[in-house]
C-alpha cells in the first residue's frame, strides 16, 4: 500500500522557515515523482514545487522560486520542501503527493496535508 505521510508543519513568523517531509511508503523513489501542493482557505489548489526522478529535475511555482527548495533522500524515501523568508501568504495546508509516471504531471497518491501558518 502507498502511503505517504506529511510533517514539519506549524506556525511561525513572517521571514521565518520550516521544513516539510513527505515520507513515503509502499514504493521506492526511483521511479516516481514527487510534488508538494498547497491549499489556502477560500483558493484552488496550487502546486508548488515538484522533483522528477527520472531527471533530477525540479519545478517551482514562481512565488516561491529563490524561498522554496525541494529535495530528496533516497535512502529515507523522504523528499522535503525547505521554506524561506516565509510570507503570511504561504498560510496554507501543505500536501505532498507522487506521480507515478515520473515527470511531475498527474499524481496518483496524496498525503493528508499539513498545515503552515505564517504570522505578520
Amino acid at each position: 500500500e502507498v502511503q505517504l505521510v506529511e510533517s514539519g508543519g506549524g506556525l511561525v513568523q513572517a521571514g521565518g522557515s520550516l521544513r516539510l517531509s513527505c515520507a513515503a511508503s509502499g514504493f521506492t523513489f526511483d521511479d516516481y515523482a514527487i510534488g508538494w501542493f498547497r491549499q489556502a482557505p477560500g483558493k484552488e489548489r496550487e502546486r508548488v514545487s515538484c522533483i522528477s526522478r527520472s531527471d533530477g529535475s525540479t519545478y517551482y511555482v514562481d512565488s516561491v522560486k529563490g524561498r522554496f527548495t525541494i529535495s530528496s533522500d533516497n535512502a529515507k524515501n523522504t523528499v522535503y520542501l525547505q521554506m524561506n523568508s516565509l510570507k503570511p501568504e504561504d498560510t496554507a495546508v501543505y500536501y505532498c503527493a507522487a506521480d507515478t509516471t515520473g515527470a511531475c504531471t498527474s499524481y496518483d497518491y496524496w498525503g493528508q496535508g499539513t498545515q503552515v501558518t505564517v504570522s505578520s
